[in-house]
């Protein structure tokens, strides 16, 4: 796959230009020097910008991406692991958020199938 141009390097990681040139103003890209009037990236770029993406998946916010990009492979587990294990406990708050969430629309939707009156979900949505 071409990743020497912008262009090429966007489409080899499923993102759009400006989402390169975004990263770029951001700091978690390289902007390489003009060769003859067009940027020229390598492979190394294309594996960085894939990884932004899949830290992102992951629910990294771009700070804690930099600061994953920023860490040395081979000596800086115990940071990665708490950036990791502070990302988890995140994840584990919205998990039981959207639970709660699920519970209380789902005891709705139950009401609503015996309600005779107002409608039980529209009622407790509405302000008053």
């Amino acid at each position: 796959m071409e990743t020497d141009t912008i262009g090429g390097l966007a489409r080899a990681g499923g993102v759009g230009v400006e989402t390169v040139r975004y990263y770029q103003r951001r700091g978690l890209l390289r902007t390489p020097a003009r060769d003859g009037g067009v940027r020229r990236y390598e492979p190394e770029d294309a594996r960085r910008l894939r990884f932004i993406r899949s830290a992102q998946a992951a629910g990294f916010t771009l700070e804690q991406i930099g600061e994953l990009l920023a860490l040395d492979s081979g000596r800086d587990h115990v940071r990665a692991r708490e950036l990791s294990r502070g990302r988890i406990r995140e994840l584990d708050a919205r998990i039981a958020e959207l639970t709660a969430a699920r519970a209380a629309l789902s005891r709705l939707a139950d009401a609503c199938d015996h309600a005779e009156g107002p409608c039980p979900i529209i009622e407790a949505f509405e302000m008053g």
